[in-house]
């Protein structure tokens, strides 16, 4: 077995699969002459949009608070403090995505809220990625038989096989659509989920019976 020969050869697999999650920011700001003020209408927003997200349900799979910010704005000329400015955001992961487009609509209706994404991916534990693996593996022996057959020898055990890594693309943005929305005329806006392509590439050495070199 030791002296037998060997082939090797790269096994690889691409998919596009439809995207598990969404995830989008939404981040409410504020601005006044009195710090005081300004950090109460922060807080006024920052937690009606917690109420809008809580009313989303199940819908919401994960929201997690960002950077909280607060900065005075002063003249050029000196150190005088004009205004105050504030802003805290929260990213929000959405696995529903019949209830995406409208509660992003809901939130960017919000006072001084703004709302950017979304970005589509794919779980991590997503079993696209397992049948990726699968599909090099069998990509790697069918191309592994096909040598042996054109040296009119048969493939009879696997060497040595390595995982070069399955990967996925960036998150992607969203292609949206705004229209009207029934007789109230309220928008809805039309989502796009992006496809998402998974690849993975394996390398193999499997041994072979003695080639036919007539």
């Amino acid at each position: 077995m030791a002296d037998a020969p060997v082939v090797v050869v790269r096994g690889e697999a691409y998919r596009e699969v439809a995207p598990e999650l969404a995830r989008f920011t939404v981040t409410a700001t504020a601005r006044d002459r009195d710090r005081e003020t300004a950090l109460t209408r922060l807080a006024e927003r920052a937690a009606a949009v917690r109420v809008l997200l809580d009313e989303a349900g199940p819908a919401v799979e994960r929201r997690e608070t960002g950077q909280l910010r607060v900065w005075p704005e002063t003249k050029r000329s000196g150190e005088r403090v004009v205004a105050y400015h504030g802003s805290v955001g929260t990213t929000v992961t959405v696995h529903d995505f019949t209830a995406l487009g409208e509660l992003m609509l809901r939130l960017a209706d919000q006072d001084q809220v703004e709302v950017a994404g979304p970005w589509w991916s794919l779980r991590p534990d997503s079993p696209a990625y397992r049948e990726a693996r699968h599909a090099a593996i069998a990509d790697a022996l069918a191309r592994a038989r096909e040598y042996a057959e054109a040296l009119g020898a048969r493939v009879t055990a696997l060497r040595e096989l390595a995982d070069t890594g399955v990967s996925a693309a960036p998150p992607m943005v969203v292609r949206a659509a705004f229209a009207k929305g029934g007789p109230s005329g309220a928008p809805e806006l039309e989502l796009d989920p992006q496809p998402q392509p998974v690849q993975a590439t394996v390398e193999a050495r499997f041994t072979i019976s003695e080639p036919v070199l007539d």
